[in-house]
């Protein structure tokens, strides 16, 4: 009887081989898949928020110089102007910079684009900004 329980605990082993082996196999698989996901997430993070400071960096900076070109001569038609950059400031400014896990900073964002647009036909600018390999400008 001994000899039967032997052989069958290696026969059990022999079929059980495939399964264990699978489930080691998707255990080692899950733990590289996740350090694999939380480097990628990392990188893409970091890239995305980089792109988004560059292009709110872009607008604070036009909307700095020109609200001090316009100081200069005030009259009916530049406060209106000038009225336009201080809200677009004033919205770059109240940007969540460091929450990136503020529910609204999307909406936000394309909000300061729109402000950003509307000050450009303002001014007679044609907006023109680009990230990546190509260079960002303003065409005047």
């Amino acid at each position: 009887m001994a000899a039967a329980s032997a052989s069958s605990d290696a026969f059990d082993e022999i079929v059980m081989a495939e399964e264990r082996f699978h489930g080691e196999g998707y255990q080692e698989g899950y733990a590289e898949g996740s350090h694999l996901g939380i480097i990628e997430g990392r990188r893409y993070g970091s890239l995305h928020g980089a792109k988004i400071g560059s292009e709110i960096g872009y607008y604070l900076g036009f909307a700095l110089t020109w609200q001090c070109l316009l100081q200069k001569c005030r009259d009916e038609k530049n406060s209106r102007k000038i009225r336009a950059l201080d809200s677009l400031i004033g919205m770059i400014r109240k940007f969540p910079y460091e929450d990136p896990t503020y529910d609204k900073l999307q909406e936000d964002l394309e909000k300061i684009r729109g402000k950003f647009k509307q000050v450009c036909s303002m001014l007679n600018i044609q907006s023109d900004f680009r990230i990546g390999t190509e260079r960002s400008s303003l065409t005047f």
